[in-house]
């Protein structure tokens, strides 16, 4: 065998691989189905390490599964849509599809010299009409079941992005994208109704048994189902009433004020018959100009002004003041909040700057509490009522069932379920996105665009600029239109989708993508979905993660599927670091796949990214890490070519039983990798423990190369090293297999199995010890007891030595490893 030249062999496989069509997938009712896929990466032009370790992962399960004896699907795509695209175009003069479609041509490049085994003709682009067609299509879907609407509200609007922004995408007060400041606008805009499903999507966390607990409690944190009281109070000078929605009813006799947001509809009433009505309205605005997150964060100063008017607790006929605060959000309950400053960290706050009355009504079951002395509220969910009329002296939990009782009988109080989801805002004022099949006409309102007029088409002569209107809106020729209801002159809607409405159903489409009488096939989807192993980053656990399974789910009540969940497991891969920081291009610390593939080759940048770090957990990129890796194939290389003649002079079945001693131990040492590899692979995902056995077992075989070794094992060795490094390497043990074996594809082949037979030693080494000290060894079966263990160690000429004369305190056994003897004197 010649020199190990990864350049030269990795070409050779790929163009085979390609002209072949080695990895074109069709339906097998014989074989079991494995749909393994990565998260599908936004075309921005060039691949990094970190997209790399992606798809590393989700190649070396479908390669593993293929070798197993699946039917693998193994997909791949781009969410081809999105504001650099645009962004791109405005500043470089270059059309959106321009730059998306270079971006692609490149990153497909980029794949495939990574030796992934995708099938390409199941290529997805989201910015393609052929795709953007059935986008529109379910956007339809869920307009004619009520799940898709439009109304005027409270947006969050990023002036450098020049678009709103759904509520998941404002992280801290920041867009999500471009971290500027996000402020707050009144627009009209179009929502679905996930909050319909929410309760389902709530319940349903308990079927992910193989997704990170870590994303479950993300996902129920951000639906924030909650079970409460709303309670009716009179404001008797404005001879209106005002509801409030709360959690701990067993508070309820502590209420001293009221907060309301500056959206509830109480405000208006408020200002107008205040003397302060210039001051509350500059105050209510500076409020809504707050992100949501930023006015709930607990961390953040809580500001208010009193309106001068008075609510009446229903409770117990004490008046409450009405305060406009910058801590009550509009659309969580129903934009006002009972003030109880004993029992809520927020309302002590408040109270205390504004040096309003405090009322204790829970005291604690071991201690006594006295509000002159509290620095804090009590806000734990244990005690005993106190102040609350016939409630006092009740354990708080059952006072809470018996508080809403009573509410309900005397008919101020209501049991209420509250989510902390919102629905979900999916208009964008934006190009490069699917646009809104909707028609505006002055008679018949919002029409949709007929199914068979679908797609409607992205227009070409649009103009660029900031503002809150759609590009779209600038072409005339796709503005205009006639009502498909009535014919009269109509416009069409300027808005485009959210690009997550793209990726909340992408996966289906890649079982059926070339379908151009619907989004796909039923029986098509329902073979090869749901995605049994789904990869890809955390950060998307309550955006795209979240909306497809809300997709997922509608598509099942209509017919359409015959699952509701699209990814029974779900890996989260860590992030790849450099000098400490995220690898990524506006950081300047980007390492590029071409740069690793040129000097060393596919297989180290693959086998270097497993093998750095668990694939949960973050790796700091190591120059010296890809080195290792490469003198590893290297060695990998060498072995096998010293043994060459023995492998393929060795046959597949030989006498084990003629095997020496150390040739055994060779072999077992085989077997025990095979078991160690395939449960690591199989049933942990732990890749870097994989590799490290397989580079034991190297290093074992090694240890043959200055001598004779059985020309059965020698092969044995071969084959099963080979099919185990395949997945993780698949370029080098292509070349290998093939130069060995001649038969087929490594990649085709049977994963190993282990020989229990072989696993089991014929001795093992147990270790003496006197007071902890070793100070001899002896070489027993393995099927000693611990009685035999220790009395073969006791008849050790240096046992007896080192106790002659002396007490023996005790005798500490560990079976298959120790024996302690604790002596005196």
């Amino acid at each position: 065998m010649e020199k190990y030249s990864p350049q030269e062999i990795e070409k050779k496989w790929q163009d085979k691989w390609e002209n072949e069509q080695v990895y074109k997938t069709e339906a097998d009712p014989n074989r079991p189905k494995y749909y393994a896929l990565e998260m599908f990466p936004y075309p921005s032009g060039n691949l990094h390490m970190g997209h790399v370790r992606n798809y590393a992962i989700g190649d070396v399960m479908a390669r593993y599964k293929t070798m197993e004896g699946f039917n693998v699907l193994h997909p791949m795509g781009f969410d081809s849509f999105g504001m650099p695209a645009e962004n791109a175009a405005i500043k470089h003069g270059v059309s959106p599809a321009d730059w998306t479609f270079s971006n692609i041509e490149n990153m497909e490049k980029q794949q495939k010299k990574m030796g992934l085994s995708y099938d390409w003709d199941r290529e997805v682009l989201t910015c393609t009409p052929e795709y953007y067609k059935w986008t529109q299509w379910l956007f339809e879907l869920f307009y004619k079941k009520g799940l898709a609407y439009k109304k005027k509200a409270s947006v969050n609007w990023c002036d450098t992005c020049g678009t709103v922004l759904a509520n998941e995408q404002v992280i801290d007060g920041k867009c999500w994208r471009c971290d500027s400041d996000v402020q707050k606008k009144d627009l009209s805009q179009w929502f679905l109704k996930i909050t319909d499903y929410a309760d389902v999507l709530l319940k349903d966390l308990d079927k992910l048994e193989g997704w990170p607990e870590r994303v479950k409690t993300m996902q129920d944190n951000w639906i924030g189902r909650s079970e409460g009281l709303e309670i009716t109070l009179d404001v008797p000078e404005l001879d209106e009433k005002l509801v409030v929605y709360t959690t701990r009813p067993d508070t309820a006799y502590g209420i001293t004020f009221v907060a309301l947001a500056p959206e509830n509809a109480l405000v208006d009433k408020l200002i107008e018959k205040s003397d302060k009505a210039e001051e509350l309205k500059a105050f209510c605005q500076k409020v809504r100009n707050q992100s949501d997150i930023e006015r709930t964060s607990s961390e953040s100063e809580k500001e208010g002004m009193f309106t001068g008017f008075y609510a009446v607790n229903p409770f117990n006929g004490e008046k409450a003041q009405l305060w406009i605060t910058n801590y009550v959000v509009a659309d969580y309950g129903t934009g006002a909040v009972m003030g109880v400053p004993s029992g809520d960290s927020r309302d002590w706050m408040f109270a205390k700057k504004y040096d309003l009355p405090i009322i204790l009504t829970l005291q604690p079951k071991d201690k006594e509490l006295v509000l002159e002395e509290m620095t804090e509220a009590y806000v734990e969910k244990e005690g005993r009522l106190v102040n609350s009329a016939q409630f006092t002296g009740m354990d708080m939990h059952e006072a809470v069932k018996a508080i809403m009782d009573y509410a309900e009988e005397q008919g101020f109080g209501k049991r209420k379920v509250n989510f902390r989801l919102r629905d979900w805002l999916i208009s964008r004022q934006r190009y490069w996105g699917a646009p809104i099949p909707v028609i505006n006409c002055p008679h018949c309102g919002e029409v949709l665009v007929p199914e068979d007029q679908l797609p409607v088409m992205l227009p070409t002569d649009v103009s660029f600029e900031a503002g809150s209107v759609s590009p779209l809106a600038s072409s005339e020729k796709f503005l205009h239109c006639k009502c498909p209801k009535c014919g009269a002159d109509a416009t069409r809607e300027t808005d485009t989708m959210d690009t997550f409405i793209c990726s909340s159903w992408y996966f289906l489409r890649y079982t059926d993508p070339h379908n151009d009488k619907a989004p796909f096939d039923k029986d098509k989807v329902n073979y090869w979905a749901p995605v049994d192993q789904y990869i890809g980053g955390i950060e998307h656990a309550i955006l795209h993660l979240l909306y497809s399974r809300f997709f997922t789910k509608v598509l099942k009540d209509a017919g359409l599927v015959d699952f509701d969940e699209p990814f029974k497991n779900l890996l989260t891969q860590g992030m790849v670091l450099k000098d400490g920081s995220k690898m990524s291009k506006s950081k300047g610390n980007v390492v590029s796949p071409e740069e690793i593939i040129g000097k060393y080759g596919a297989d180290t940048a693959r086998l270097f990214i497993l093998f750095a770090a668990p694939v949960d957990r973050d790796l700091e990129w190591s120059d010296q890490g890809v080195e290792g890796a490469y003198r590893f194939l290297n060695r990998v290389w060498r072995i096998l070519g010293h043994f060459e003649e023995s492998i393929k002079a060795g046959k597949d079945s030989y006498d084990v039983s003629a095997l020496t001693k150390d040739e055994k131990e060779l072999r077992r040492i085989l077997h025990v990798t095979i078991k160690k590899v395939t449960e690591d692979v199989r049933d942990r995902f732990m890749f870097n423990t994989a590799i490290s056995s397989v580079m034991e077992l190297v290093n074992a075989f090694y240890g043959f190369q200055d001598k004779e070794l059985n020309a059965g094992l020698a092969r044995e060795m071969a084959v099963n090293l080979v099919k185990m490094l395949a997945p993780f390497a698949p370029h080098i043990t292509e070349e290998l297999w093939s130069h060995l074996f001649v038969e087929g594809s490594v990649h085709q082949q049977k994963w190993p199995t282990y020989d229990e037979a072989a696993m089991k030693q014929d001795e093992i080494e147990i270790v003496l010890q006197i007071n902890g000290k070793v100070r001899d060894k002896i070489m027993v079966s393995p099927d000693l007891d611990r009685e035999s263990m220790e009395r073969a160690v006791m008849e050790l000429p240096r046992a007896k030595e080192l106790t002659a004369g002396k007490q023996i305190v005790k005798v500490i056994c560990v079976p298959k490893k120790l024996v302690n003897i604790v002596v005196k004197g």
